[in-house]
């Protein structure tokens, strides 16, 4: 298996539930977008179905709620929509199935007792790392994913070998290397995009439809100056003091993940 790294499990004060409102608020922003596209871009008259009429729902990187949800709920809504209109009274007996896919380690138990009660669609959990394959070929009818895809599957080797020149010591980024750096990571999110998309592309039915929202930054604008750069500075500093302060173990040597930047001590 890959390596697994899932968001803080159950539902306590530092859990990913308790503590994901920003993705969220992306979530609620991309509804009109995805009741848009499903409007105008999905044509159920195209698709694929089996004989029990059901729509295939998959939402890649779903974490453990509620967010999941709430996403899920807007698809859904969308596709009913749709199925008002006169040509599409043959499939008014259309069911949904949702397959929730998220890291190995992700914390499924809560994710499926905190499922809604009032849900319009049977549920179903699939482990995996999403840059691989996750279901037989032609199967979903529809793909979603919010807020996952710049999680990369692996920091580029260059970055963790201490022979590089890129090997951040002390440091949660290495200035005066941050075009290099910067390439290495494009490359690893090229790599893991390319594979993504060819996963898909097998996993989808004909005139199937995907939906990706993913964190960016403008072109042309330094990562030092965004908001997450800045982060990783500050948390960056309050890394090297604790290790300085003994309060994080130096012998073996560690790496800890920030939102994809690597510090080592």
């Amino acid at each position: 298996m890959a390596q697994s790294y899932p968001m803080v499990s159950g539902d306590g004060a530092h859990s990913y539930a308790k503590n994901s409102t920003l993705q969220r608020r992306v979530v609620d922003a991309a509804k009109e977008l995805i009741y848009e596209a499903i409007s105008d871009k999905l044509d159920l008259k195209l698709l694929k179905f089996d004989a029990s009429n059901t729509f295939q729902i998959a939402d890649l990187g779903c974490s453990i709620g509620p967010n999941t949800f709430i996403a899920v709920q807007n698809i859904i809504e969308a596709v009913e929509l749709k199925l008002l209109q006169p040509d599409h009274q043959n499939l008014s007996s259309m069911e949904f199935q949702v397959l929730f896919n998220d890291h190995y380690d992700n914390d499924f138990n809560t994710l499926f007792k905190s499922l809604p009660h009032s849900r319009k669609y049977f549920a179903a959990g699939v482990p995996g790392s999403f840059h691989n394959r996750l279901f037989p070929k032609a199967t979903l009818h529809f793909v979603h994913s919010s807020y996952s895809l710049h999680w990369l599957s692996k920091v580029p080797k260059e970055l963790v070998d201490q022979n590089s020149p890129l090997w951040n010591k002390e440091s949660a980024r290495r200035r005066r290397f941050v075009k290099e750096v910067a390439e290495a990571y494009s490359g690893q999110f090229k790599n893991d995009m390319e594979s993504f998309l060819n996963a898909r592309a097998q996993e989808l039915v004909p005139g199937g439809l995907m939906v990706i929202t993913i964190h960016a930054i403008p072109d042309g604008i330094p990562f030092s100056q965004t908001g997450p750069g800045v982060l990783a500075d500050v948390l960056g500093s309050c890394l090297v003091d604790l290790a300085k302060m003994v309060r994080i173990n130096r012998s073996p040597q560690i790496f800890i993940f920030l939102g994809g930047i690597v510090f080592t001590t």
